[in-house]
């Protein structure tokens, strides 16, 4: 096979497009825009999203088992044969309308662009109870394929009860020595292969309708405190992973486009936000529904959705 180049312009006056973001949407975007030799800059605070996070994948089409790590080098691999140019280190503070175009103000520079692709994706949910403030990379984390192996041979405690927890459960069965499965409900919101999977495992402990309400600790997490039928329990120990669900990553486009109850920007079935020319895409967006395939699905949508949008501008950009 005969790699192709594509050469990307970032320094004209005004950019054909911003893509903000750079999960599986974000990349997905940037190489349908190289591809199409658009005149665009892809941007964003770090690579990888979900990637960093996420631990075996296995129903991502064409692939038949991988993982988050895996996958983010194969992506790294693609966006190279693409000649995809990844700016990292830019954390976007705001964007501005200014007329037909956006300025896209970053921490480091300035952009002034006709359409952007928003894909930012989301951070974790916090659970807002006493010691998990103090306690934030002491024995408390948020994500269990990034911090577990310092939990090896240890009690932990996982609070959630969704496909986040669950798969937190199933990589932690092969570090912890025990694991506590801290759910508020009275059972799973998850994928049943999932539940069924936990459910065989001897070294988990399964807490339904327990809700949290401490952290406590010395120097670093001793325990977590639970209330179950109108009593507080305590378990001992050793670290805390929080795995309730996520929030979008959307506060420097609030006030500019529609945000839904969750925080997340909507959008329509084909990605556009309430301002024309503004896209969003991925785990951001109000799809709700965190899944690689689904991300990249929207943001290759977006991608030529703002394609045809830039035909529609007096002096826009190239069809397809």
């Amino acid at each position: 096979m005969v790699k192709r180049k594509f050469n990307v312009n970032t320094e004209s006056k005004v950019l054909d497009l911003i893509i903000i973001g750079a999960g599986i949407a974000g990349c997905t975007a940037a190489i349908y825009a190289a591809r199409k030799k658009m005149n665009y800059a892809f941007i964003s605070e770090m690579f990888g999203g979900q990637f960093n996070e996420s631990g075996e994948v296995l129903n991502y089409p064409g692939i038949v088992e991988t993982t988050g790590a895996d996958f983010s080098k194969l992506m790294e691999e693609q966006l190279k044969f693409n000649d995809v140019k990844l700016q990292t280190g830019m954390v976007v503070n705001k964007i501005i309308k200014k007329g037909k175009n956006f300025l896209v103000q970053t921490d480091k520079k300035e952009y002034l662009t006709k359409t952007i692709i928003i894909a930012t994706g989301s951070k974790p949910r916090r659970l807002t109870v006493p010691g998990e403030e103090k306690y934030q990379k002491m024995g408390l984390t948020y994500c269990a394929i990034c911090d577990g192996p310092l939990f090896k041979g240890k009690d932990v405690a996982i609070v959630g009860g969704g496909n986040s927890a669950l798969e937190a459960v199933d990589f932690l069965d092969k570090v912890a020595r025990k694991i506590y499965l801290i759910n508020i409900n009275d059972k799973f919101n998850a994928h049943e292969y999932l539940v069924e999977r936990i459910k065989k495992e001897k070294k988990i402990i399964i807490l339904n309708n327990a809700e949290t309400i401490a952290i406590v600790g010395g120097k670093f997490v001793t325990g977590l405190k639970y209330e179950q039928k109108g009593k507080t329990k305590e378990i001992t120990v050793s670290g805390v992973f929080v795995e309730i669900g996520r929030t979008a990553n959307t506060d420097f486009v609030k006030g500019l486009v529609e945000i839904d109850e969750h925080g997340h920007i909507k959008v329509d079935c084909q990605t556009n936000s309430s301002v024309p020319g503004i896209f969003a895409v991925g785990d951001c967006s109000s799809v709700h529904e965190y899944q690689y395939i689904i991300s990249a699905g929207t943001g290759c949508l977006a991608l030529l959705k703002a394609a045809k949008y830039l035909t529609t501008l007096s002096g826009g950009g190239k069809k397809k």
